[in-house]
């Protein structure tokens, strides 16, 4: 019979593999690859998430990959932008066409684009970006000189969710907020694209398990937002791993992933904006209570970042900056212990120490009462 897993086993599971309970060595590219991309609407979360999970992690280091192309950011998983490794980026992008196709069908701008020919549109597109980057603003507007009774905006977005388009440099690096020029991933890697072979789902399904398993296929599902896994499980069965849940939902695993026991310490972290570990499941118990999704996932979208105490989602955090001070204020969702709110503490001023503005930035934390 196949073993139960509790949730704080799949708790301790889970961060291990994010290398959350405990900070590794490894360079920005290296990590982003193990931890199968990070999310990246916004361009300094992902220098959090990466300062989350590696020991001595400076800005720099992710600055870097970006411009030696390492990594590059571009629309991935659930065609949302992520960080990627630059290998990953190519070969997964193709795999994840249909999830951008629906995607676009599922927008705003699939009215304004309606009887268009859009093959001819995407055509038009790839030939502009070939002359050179191209923001998305510039894009809508080139192609609007053709169509001339289209919105720009839904041409540009008809191009991004037809080509594998990067985020050229400095766009996504910290605090950078200036619109991104858009490039063909082919013509950014250059040589380096040529050999590029494109993932299978067999291989998508072995790599979100490394990083996030134990895991059931709706977990991957929403991930990835590929559909399709039951065939892909199936063919894999036989070297996988399979559990059982405390619901009776069938989890799989790789054989020799690590599983730490629920009693594994989990010391204090604070987790960045959308960071995947929030991301990456359909159901999210493993690391946060139902009751806590409101305060976290806000009705704009925003997906807060997230105090860690023994592993599980106890509090948001937030910096906030006026007149060359930096505070993190915390909010607790319940009363914290002496012990864990001194540890939230001291990795607060950590974390102000690593997003420092200046030399002369005072830094201070604020714990608010419980709600």
């Amino acid at each position: 019979m196949a073993v139960v897993l509790s949730q704080r086993a799949l708790n301790r599971a889970t961060l291990a593999r994010q290398m959350l309970l405990q900070r590794r060595r490894a360079t920005a590219a290296q990590a982003i690859e193990k931890l199968a991309g990070l999310q990246a609407q916004a361009p300094n979360p992902p220098y959090i998430g990466l300062w989350s999970r590696l020991e001595g992690f400076r800005r720099e280091q992710l600055t870097e990959a970006l411009k030696k192309r390492r990594v590059v950011r571009m629309s991935t998983m659930r065609a949302t932008l992520h960080l990627m490794a630059a290998s990953d980026a190519l070969a997964w992008r193709p795999l994840l066409e249909p999830v951008h196709q629906r995607g676009l069908q599922g927008s705003s701008h699939a009215r304004a684009l309606e009887g268009i020919d859009r093959a001819a549109v995407v055509q038009a597109g790839r030939a502009l970006l070939r002359e050179g980057p191209l923001t998305s603003s510039e894009l809508g507007q080139a192609l609007a000189a053709r169509w001339k009774d289209r919105e720009p905006a839904s041409l540009a977005a008809l191009i991004r969710n037809n080509l594998p388009l990067v985020h050229l440099p400095p766009a996504g690096s910290w605090n950078s907020h200036q619109g991104a020029r858009l490039q063909p991933i082919a013509q950014w890697l250059g040589e380096s694209a040529a050999d590029a072979a494109a993932a299978t789902q067999d291989d998508l399904l072995l790599r979100y398990l490394a990083a996030f398993g134990p895991a059931t296929l709706a977990d991957a599902g929403a991930w990835s937002g590929l559909t399709g896994w039951k065939a892909v499980a199936e063919r894999l069965r036989p070297q996988l791993r399979i559990f059982i849940g405390e619901q009776g939902q069938e989890l799989f695993d790789l054989p020799r992933a690590p599983r730490p026991g629920p009693d594994a310490p989990a010391p204090p972290r604070l987790v960045a904006e959308w960071d995947n570990l929030l991301l990456s499941h359909a159901d999210r118990s493993r690391v946060m209570s139902e009751a806590h999704r409101a305060r976290v996932f806000t009705v704009n979208g925003i997906v807060r970042g997230t105090v860690l105490l023994d592993g599980f989602v106890a509090g948001v955090w937030k910096i906030e900056r006026a007149k060359n001070t930096a505070k993190v204020v915390l909010e607790p969702f319940t009363r914290w212990s002496k012990a864990d709110r001194l540890g939230v503490q001291e990795e607060a001023m950590r974390l102000l120490a690593f997003a420092a503005d200046g030399e002369g930035e005072r830094h201070e934390v604020r714990v608010l009462s419980p709600a």
